[in-house]
């Protein structure tokens, strides 16, 4: 009799368990769905480039779009991401491509495209495995989302916490999508306009051609420490055959009765021999040969409440026999690194030579009111003298918030690729993000 229960017993469990395992599955997906997340931003802005020189023509473009991100609740540590990516000209390019501002979207009227789409394993402050298409964002190899959409990349990323301070991160990268394409391919900013069918812009122009073997990839890995008073970094880049790269940089800064001085050094070396650059005979401001860099820089700084003040300098040695001469090779256009340098005015941009930089950071009205300016002055080998003037306005209204309105304006002067002329760089952004 109690065999015949039990049996009876087990019976009636598992025809219940039949019953309720969809209800079950149903449940766990209802709550993936419940605690997962939907955010974004709404994007509309006009650039304009107005040249001094007689000869250049005058460019602006303008586009209206945005991100929807969509992240599902975790299971165990594993949940998926999905973003779109649009960017559309609304007909503003007109017919003549030389007028347009490619590097904002291109010339094509609209982009749309999966910027994103992962899957990943999170364990709350130690670690994070994720794969597929992706943002990352490091010193040397980053979303670059100053345009209307950002550059996003496609491989594995790793990152783990082994204690308070000390992050470590790896990654291996196949594709990437560029700022002005909507699909993933294998080549990067030395590559030529349309490779592979590629319409990216913003190119450097080295004279590879559509033959050049497709680029396999970046491998990556770094570890970043950040105590109460110091912050150092250390990086290796294989940007597979076109430069080996590595980059370190510490910054110290204590505060005083409410002040804080602070004091920051950076060194970058890249070398590369028998690559692509080489090999194909690509050339920057006349010079060929193998990659060849050395840059470092200081920066000594103030931080007081509300306000940064600081000064900063950068030097890119020559290299004589070496692709531009000793010019710093970076396939994703990466520069914000570099402590001299903003928006137009770079040593990745103007090559060998040096680079001094005074700017402040001011924050007013409840930290509404943000402002950003610098005057800096570069030396360089190939493209000559400049000065450069940066003025960068941000509102962020409090009875809207995820509002921001931002203007930034660069003014060059003297540069050598500019026929010697004045040159002025406008970019009105506006945003709202959710």
């Amino acid at each position: 009799m109690d065999r015949k229960m039990t049996n009876r017993s087990k019976y009636l469990l598992a025809l219940g368990l039949s019953v309720l395992a969809p209800c079950s599955h149903a449940d766990t997906l209802a709550k993936i769905i419940r605690d997962g997340s939907v955010s974004g931003d709404l994007r509309s802005y006009y650039f304009s480039k107005l040249y001094g020189a007689p000869k250049q023509e005058n460019q602006d473009a303008y586009s209206l779009g945005g991100i929807l991100n969509a992240q599902s609740g975790s299971l165990d540590g594993f949940s998926a991401g999905l973003s779109f990516f649009t960017a559309n000209s609304l007909g503003t390019h007109g017919a003549d491509s030389k007028a347009v501002d490619t590097t904002l979207m291109g010339i094509a009227p609209s982009i749309n495209a999966l910027g994103q789409a992962y899957l990943q394993y999170q364990m709350p402050q130690r670690l994070l495995l994720r794969i597929g298409n992706q943002i990352i964002n490091t010193p040397w190899m980053g979303p670059r989302d100053s345009r209307m959409l950002p550059q996003t990349f496609q491989g594995i990323f790793a990152k783990v916490e082994p204690t308070t301070g000390l992050t470590i991160e790896g990654m291996r990268i196949f594709r990437w999508k560029s700022r002005t394409s909507s699909n993933y391919y294998r080549d990067n900013l030395y590559y030529p306009t349309n490779y592979d069918e590629d319409p990216l812009y913003g190119v450097k122009k080295v004279g590879l051609k559509d033959n050049t073997p497709a680029s396999n990839g970046t491998l990556a890995f770094g570890a970043q420490y950040q105590g109460e008073d110091a912050k150092l970094a250390a990086w290796y880049y294989d940007f597979y055959q076109f430069a080996n790269l590595f980059y370190t940089s510490v910054q110290y800064g204590r505060k005083v009765a409410g002040v804080t001085p602070y004091l920051a050094g950076q060194f970058m070396r890249e070398w590369e021999n028998n690559g692509i650059l080489q090999n194909y005979q690509a050339s920057l401001f006349g010079q060929k040969g193998s990659v060849n860099t050395t840059l470092w820089g200081v920066k000594v700084g103030m931080k007081v409440p509300l306000a940064n003040l600081f000064f900063a300098y950068n030097e890119l040695q020559p290299h004589a026999h070496s692709f531009g001469g000793g010019a710093i090779v970076s396939p994703y256009g990466n520069y914000t690194a570099m402590y001299a340098s903003f928006m137009t005015n770079n040593l990745l941009a103007f090559g060998p030579g040096h680079a001094w930089r005074l700017g402040a950071a001011l924050q007013a009205w409840q930290k509404q009111i943000r402002f950003l300016a610098g005057f800096a002055h570069f030396n360089t080998n190939y493209e000559g003298r400049t000065n450069g003037v940066y003025l960068d306005l941000s509102y962020f209204p409090r009875q809207l918030r995820g509002l921001s309105i931002r203007d930034r304006v660069a003014i060059d002067n003297g540069l050598a690729s500019y026929a010697g002329h004045s040159f002025l760089y406008n970019r009105l952004m506006l945003q709202y993000a959710f």
